[in-house]
Order: C-alpha cells, then sequence, then structure tokens
C-alpha cells in the first residue's frame, strides 16, 4: 500500500458545469487523464490538486468509444511522481487492485479490491471488471496495482452494474498515447470512431473515412444558463476564472484565501452563497454566541449547523433579473472577502477551530 500512498498526489479533482470526476497527471507525457464523458462537451475544466489548488486544463484529446480524455494543465503541475502503465497482459484474476479517486466530488478516497476479469466482455469491449468500489466522481481515476502502477483507468458510466466496477485497459490507453503524439501543437482533437484518426476541426463526416461524427457531443459546448452567466460575471469581479469554480451543474465552489465558498440554488427558489468557517469552540462560548446572534455584517448571516459556523448570503431567484442585479453581484464578491477576514476573526478573538474545508 505504501507505493500507492507514494502516487496519490497524482491524482487529481476535475470540475465541469456538468459535474465532478477524477484523473490522474502523467509527468512524461505532460497530460492529465480522465475520462471522456468526465469532460466532454467542455473545451476547458478545472483541475484541483490533493492541496487545493486549483487551475484550468485545456481539452486536448477526445475518444468517445474508448472513454478517454487528455487534458494540457495551465500550468506546470508540481511535486508529481512518475507513473508507470503496465500493458494489460501483466494482470490476472485475484491480483489486488485499488481505486484511487473523488467518488461523488467528495474528499480524495482509496478503496481496494480484487481483480474479478482481466478482460471482461462490456458493450462490444473489453474491460477490467473488479469489486473494489467505484462510484459516480471515480470515473477517470486511476486503477493501479500493489506496486502502484497504472493498470486501468476507472469508468463509472456502466450505470447498472451493481457491487461490480470497470476500469478501460491500460493496453487502450497506451493506444490513445500513441494516437495523441501526432497532435504536436497541441490542439484541441477527436478521434475518429471510425477509423481512429485525429480531427481537429468541426466536421460532420470523417474526412479520412466518411464516419459520421456526433458534432454536438463532442465539438460542441453547452450553453450557459441565465443563472451562470448571472454569476460568473459576479465572479469575475474577485478575479476569479469561472471556469475554476465550476463544480457541476448551476453549482460553484472555490477558495477566497483560506475560506470554502459554495454558490448554489436552494429549492429552485433561492441563489445561496455559503461557507462554513471555522468549528465552535469548546469552551467560553457566551462571547462567540452573542457576537454571532447580534448579525453584525448585513446583509450576510451567521448561522450554525452540526458544530460549525456558516456564513450565508441569500437572495430570491427572481431578484437576479431585477434592478438589483448588479448589487447582488457585488455582495457575492464582497462576500467571498468577507468570509476570508472572518475564519481568521473568529479564530484570534474566541478561539475557534478551522473547518476541514478551510485550506491552510
Amino acid at each position: 500500500m505504501s507505493n500507492i500512498q507514494n502516487i496519490t498526489a497524482n491524482v487529481v479533482k476535475i470540475g465541469t458545469s456538468s459535474g465532478s470526476g477524477s484523473g490522474f497527471y502523467l509527468k512524461k507525457h505532460g497530460i492529465i487523464v480522465t475520462n471522456n464523458h468526465v469532460v466532454a462537451g467542455h473545451k476547458m475544466v478545472s483541475i484541483e490538486t490533493q492541496k487545493q489548488d486549483r487551475f484550468t486544463a485545456k481539452v486536448v484529446f477526445l475518444n468517445p468509444i474508448v472513454d478517454l480524455a487528455f487534458l494540457l494543465p495551465s500550468r506546470p503541475v508540481d511535486d508529481m511522481h512518475e507513473l508507470f502503465i503496465q500493458p494489460s497482459s501483466t494482470l490476472q484474476p485475484m491480483d489486488r487492485v485499488a481505486v484511487l479517486g473523488f467518488p461523488y466530488g467528495m474528499p480524495f478516497t482509496i478503496t481496494d479490491g480484487i481483480v474479478s476479469s482481466a478482460k471482461q466482455l462490456m458493450n462490444g469491449r473489453h474491460y477490467i471488471q473488479t469489486d473494489a468500489a467505484v462510484n459516480p466522481g471515480n470515473s477517470g481515476g486511476p486503477l493501479v496495482n500493489l506496486r502502484g502502477e497504472i493498470v486501468g483507468v476507472t469508468t463509472a458510466k456502466f450505470t447498472n452494474a451493481d457491487n461490480v466496477g470497470f476500469a478501460i485497459l491500460a493496453d487502450d490507453l497506451l493506444a490513445d498515447l500513441e494516437s495523441f503524439s501526432e497532435n504536436v501543437d497541441l490542439q484541441f482533437s477527436v478521434k475518429c470512431p471510425s477509423c481512429s484518426s485525429l480531427l481537429f476541426e468541426k466536421m460532420e463526416y470523417c474526412n479520412n473515412c466518411g464516419g459520421e461524427i456526433d458534432q454536438n457531443t463532442l465539438f460542441e459546448e453547452p450553453k450557459q444558463t441565465p443563472l451562470a452567466l448571472f454569476v460568473e460575471d459576479g465572479l469575475r469581479h474577485l478575479n476569479i476564472d469561472p471556469v475554476i469554480a465550476r463544480n457541476g451543474h448551476d453549482y460553484w465552489e472555490f477558495h477566497q484565501g483560506s475560506s470554502l465558498v459554495r454558490i448554489f440554488v436552494y429549492n429552485k427558489n433561492y441563489l445561496y452563497t455559503a461557507s462554513p468557517l471555522v468549528k465552535i469552540p469548546k469552551s467560553n462560548l457566551e462571547p462567540v454566541y452573542r457576537y454571532i446572534l447580534s448579525q453584525p455584517i448585513k446583509p450576510f448571516v451567521f448561522g450554525i449547523w452540526q458544530g460549525m459556523i456558516y456564513l450565508s448570503y441569500r437572495v430570491h431567484m427572481s431578484d437576479i433579473h431585477s434592478n438589483l442585479k448588479e448589487d447582488i453581484q457585488r455582495n457575492i464578491a464582497q462576500f467571498a472577502q468577507k468570509a476570508d477576514e472572518l475564519d481568521n476573526y473568529l479564530i484570534d478573538t474566541f478561539g475557534c477551530e478551522r473547518s476541514e474545508y478551510s485550506k491552510f
């Protein structure tokens, strides 16, 4: 297991306006590997490292048939180990393996199991079948052996699989890395489902074999909702690239300084901005309660839930289309800055403890 622990830093969380998934950095190639279905429809995505650093990555390769995608980080990726890919022929039933990733968008996990089948036929393709837990969010993360070598790429696209996990063969990854070597300019590219040639431009039919190309899912990005346009315009007041904050449909999450800030829709009627600031102190509670109940920072509101002090800001969805629009956007920007100030204030003044969500 120690060999697996050594490579965990290479596993990253991937966020888009459609949801989140996992991926892993191949230092030799300078790219992040994930599933096609994690990033399909997006040209830019967000990357979050184990240290909670966030940056963007450009989608440079899609293979919809195998369900693989390659991403080019927008900045150098530090503290990453060299990962080694083992051909599929080295894998045998009963070999122990581990799935690394971010199930359901939660913090990083490692789940272990055995190989049930090294070459299971599913939907006309072969996959590694394992009893290691694979859940949505694990998609795109690595399947590794006990030496910490890549033996497959986890995929959670088989929603009808009960207590069974699947991974793309390492041989398929190696083949796509070979195909990707033709992309010398590191441009957005799609592997033709019929002839496997690389396509760099939007087209209805492959210019090599004439095979039909699904333009809508491969080359077209989804249109943003009015709410997304509103929120992301507000995020620019913080000099935040909205791509970095995207973490699902009409859901945004980012760190402002040390504080985690979330923006989301509640009950279809309200737009919430919330931040889990600190834990309630273990003693001398009266001063902090008096401060919180005085609500000193309107229009923002303090709250307590499960031993945590939260800051929140709520507006009705109809207000974002009113003459209050610019005020609300400014308030969201000010909220993030205030959250970053308040966690330190509550710690220094009342002896509160940092939240697990804080970025140190």
